[in-house]
């Protein structure tokens, strides 16, 4: 649906979903999973709607299905252009010890007090 028209506006893709399948069997909860995202977005983006579909198929309605479907197709259209790819060379603040190395090297300098080191020689020996 989404290929066939890219800029359809997600409630328009959600009043489709609904039309075309409402009244039909609702999916097996085996194949909601899209794996082939991964590389996209991260899992937690691309299973967003999970949840919501989970609760459609339980609960037997379209609606819930139809929206659970939308929260993931935009968490995954939106996370390129949001944040660009996950692997994306440019993308220096994934780098999260860049942020912290300071701190971490003073706290690691205190984590063994020359003190400590003494204390901890002397009741080997």
């Amino acid at each position: 649906m989404r290929q066939a028209n890219p800029n359809a506006a997600y409630k328009d893709v959600k009043a489709q979903i609904i039309s075309e399948f409402g009244g039909k069997s609702f999916p097996d909860t085996a194949f909601l999973t899209i794996p082939e995202y991964d590389n996209i977005t991260p899992e937690e983006d691309w299973t967003a709607g999970l949840a919501v579909v989970m609760r459609g198929i339980q609960n037997e309605d379209w609606n819930d299905v139809a929206q659970g479907i939308i929260i993931s197709l935009e968490q995954v259209e939106n996370y390129p252009k949001e944040s660009g790819r996950e692997d994306a060379p440019e993308k220096e603040w994934r780098n999260r010890d860049r942020g912290i190395a300071a701190a971490e090297e003073k706290n690691l300098s205190k984590w063994m007090p020359e003190e400590l080191m003494a204390m901890a020689k002397r009741n080997v020996k």
